[in-house]
């Protein structure tokens, strides 16, 4: 099959490539329609032409900047430099650490006889398949641990039924509650390492939605109404203009409800809970504030730490499982955005939630 941009005759090999003229347009044709990230250089490694998938991957339009201003990987850059001076193809690993951390390979090659592009490279993004390991390494060290307590329980109580309150009427509903509560704790474990293994695997790909924070909010309210009645507190929501954000609705209504049954929990002892929001430029604020006993400063920057606990049997107790707000930060790391913890023993403490504001245009697709 002959290529469009590629002519053999006279004095050309027949793997040359040749773009002269409007041909160079078929080649950056074949580069936009490749189902990978994919990069043209030309001599001095400046970017002459990125597909969609590229453009994605870096968050801006890399043409006519040189490969360095796009990639910021040494692994890369070298192995570009190598394959325009010795005109071969190179395979390299790199990793990307902002917004979020992404592994990729890519396929570096030379193009010869073309004087727009001399060369290509094609990427691979690992991260998923990264990710998909380290959460296997991560349910062996983690959950296994959480799961023990629990599960030894259910074992004495089960070993105590059969043995001596094997009669005892009494003792044996006392000891079946007290298993239903085991193995509701050992259900809840499982469904938060579920979650969180989902948003992990996703968080390399940006929400593309558009959510009202403050419905958001409201939604959360109504549907832990009957749990704060339940402690005799009360739930404020003190903003009222449209927050729009750029995410998905479900993982957001995530995020309030994890941090709004936190206040519940530990925090009722302040009779309520306020919840406030406002833009700052780029972004939109969402703060759950409550007004119980504070959290000492120690603790703070562990709290967002899978199954950091500031007391454990209280925790345990009040059904914690120690993943909450470890499901918070990736979900906000996901959306670009960042959760800000204050607190003040005896003041009680505010969550704030950060996320970048919708786009102009996408105003109109806010979750109704």
């Amino acid at each position: 099959m002959i290529w469009p941009w590629r002519r053999e005759g006279e004095g050309e090999s027949a793997g040359t490539l040749r773009v002269p003229g409007a041909r160079r347009d078929a080649l950056t044709e074949l580069v936009a329609a490749l189902p990978d990230p994919v990069l043209l250089l030309d001599r001095n490694g400046i970017v002459t032409a990125a597909n969609r998938r590229a453009l994605d991957i870096l968050d801006f339009d890399p043409s006519d900047h040189h490969i360095s201003a796009a990639i910021r990987a040494p692994q890369l850059l070298d192995a570009v430099a190598h394959v325009l001076k010795a005109n071969e193809a190179v395979r390299v690993d790199y990793e990307m650490h902002v917004p979020v951390r992404r592994h990729f390979e890519a396929f570096v090659s030379y193009i010869s006889g073309e004087e727009a592009a001399a060369a290509l490279i094609l990427l691979r993004d690992l991260t998923r398949e990264q990710q998909i390991e380290r959460m296997r390494a991560d349910f062996v060290a983690h959950a296994s641990h959480e799961l023990r307590t629990p599960l030894a329980s259910l074992l004495g109580f089960i070993e105590t039924l059969q043995g001596p309150a094997r009669n005892d009427e009494p003792a044996r509903q006392r000891f079946l509650d007290l298993m239903l509560a085991q193995a509701e704790r050992m259900r809840r474990l499982i469904d938060d390492l579920l979650s969180l293994s989902r948003i992990e695997m996703n968080a390399h790909l940006r929400p593309q939605g558009t959510v009202d924070l403050g419905q958001v909010a409201r939604h959360v309210r109504d549907t832990l109404a009957g749990l704060a009645r339940e402690v005799d507190l009360d739930i404020v929501i003190g903003m009222n203009a449209p927050m729009p954000v750029k995410g998905d609705w479900d993982e957001l209504v995530q995020v309030v409800q994890n941090l709004l049954e936190n206040a519940i929990k530990y925090a009722s002892s302040g009779k309520r809970v306020d919840i406030d929001g406002g833009g700052e430029g780029r972004f939109f604020e969402l703060i759950v504030r409550d007004h119980g006993p504070g959290i000492a400063e120690e603790h703070i920057p562990r709290l967002t730490e899978r199954f950091y606990r500031i007391n454990v049997q209280e925790s345990r107790s009040r059904g914690g499982t120690g993943l909450g707000l470890a499901i918070v930060k990736h979900i906000l790391n996901r959306h670009r955005g960042r959760l800000i913890i204050r607190s003040e023993l005896g003041k009680g403490s505010s969550f704030t939630v950060r996320v970048p504001a919708a786009e102009p245009e996408l105003l109109g697709e806010a979750h109704r």
